[in-house]
């Protein structure tokens, strides 16, 4: 049996999904759906049913999920044992995290981890919180910030700051009150991020849920660049509260806070589920743990 394949078909039942798991895979869907086939023809059962949203697992596809799990997490920690009992007094930890994220906290994590652990080594990737959630699930980093990621059997999730979203302006252009009821947020143009934006994804979820209509006039991935996009008058973003310091000369920008309800991320520590941390890697989770978040983003 194919550890490679039983991964993809966890993989295919996590995202519900054969394109999406291919596309975490970094496979085309012709070869995983192959890879599938070629398992289901071993096992002599069809596992996947296709539906109307995606695929999801048949009762023998259930049944062997279980084993395909209890399989997986072994070859995973088998990996990771022999990796330490390779590994030599140089060892390494590679944490994932947002640009934002990574320009507050990489300073102190990186001080204090060589601190406590001079003959280790740490390495920073940064980018999307849903590409660090991939990498995550590929094994490329160890443990990952992230903003409110998806639900996953894949991953352990736990909040380490909440911060909440506002409504800010140039002061030149028509002010907000102080307190802005979140119904009221279809009455000003904004500039926000597009889909997947973890913060598009909160904003998009809470107007929803109170049958309110956006009016987006542009929309833009970077924070940064909302901010400069906002030179002109009358155009506003939404965006947490830390983000209005982020860049320097911003003194000209004010905001109202969202209420009714208040809008909060929620950046949290993800570590992979499938197997123990290596003692470094709890190290550095712990470091984590102890930062003082609210000074950090103040």
């Amino acid at each position: 049996m194919d550890l490679k394949q039983i991964r993809y078909f966890i993989m295919a039942c996590e995202m519900r999904s054969l394109s999406r798991a291919a596309e975490v895979l970094g496979l085309s869907q012709p070869s995983l759906s192959r890879q599938i086939q070629l398992l289901e023809a071993e096992l002599r059962h069809h596992l996947l049913v296709r539906t109307g949203r995606g695929v999801e697992p048949t009762p023998a596809g259930l049944r062997f999920l279980a084993h395909a799990k209890a399989l997986d997490a072994m070859a995973s920690h088998a990996r990771q044992d022999m990796r330490a009992y390779a590994s030599t007094t140089q060892e390494k930890v590679r944490l994932g995290m947002p640009h934002r994220v990574a320009r507050r906290l990489a300073p102190q994590i990186v001080q204090t981890f060589r601190r406590r652990h001079p003959e280790a080594s740490l390495t920073l990737a940064e980018g999307l919180s849903s590409e660090m959630n991939e990498w995550l699930v590929k094994d490329r980093v160890d443990l990952a910030l992230l903003y409110d990621p998806p639900p996953s059997t894949l991953a352990r999730f736990e909040s380490v700051y909440r911060e909440d979203l506002v409504l800010a302006w140039r002061k030149t252009s028509r002010r907000a009150p102080p307190r802005l009821p979140a119904r009221a947020l279809s009455a000003y143009p904004l500039v926000l991020p597009s889909a997947p934006n973890t913060i598009r994804a909160l904003v998009d979820s809470t107007c929803r849920e109170l049958d309110v209509v956006l009016n987006i006039v542009a929309e833009v991935d970077v924070v940064h660049t909302i901010l400069e996009t906002m030179t002109e008058d009358n155009l506003y973003t939404i965006l947490p509260r830390s983000a209005l310091h982020d860049v320097p000369g911003q003194d000209h920008l004010g905001y109202s806070e969202i209420v009714e309800p208040v809008i909060m991320n929620n950046l949290t520590l993800a570590t992979p589920a499938r197997r123990p941390l290596p003692p470094l890697v709890e190290a550095a989770a712990e470091i984590i743990r102890g930062l003082d978040m609210k000074r950090l983003f103040a």
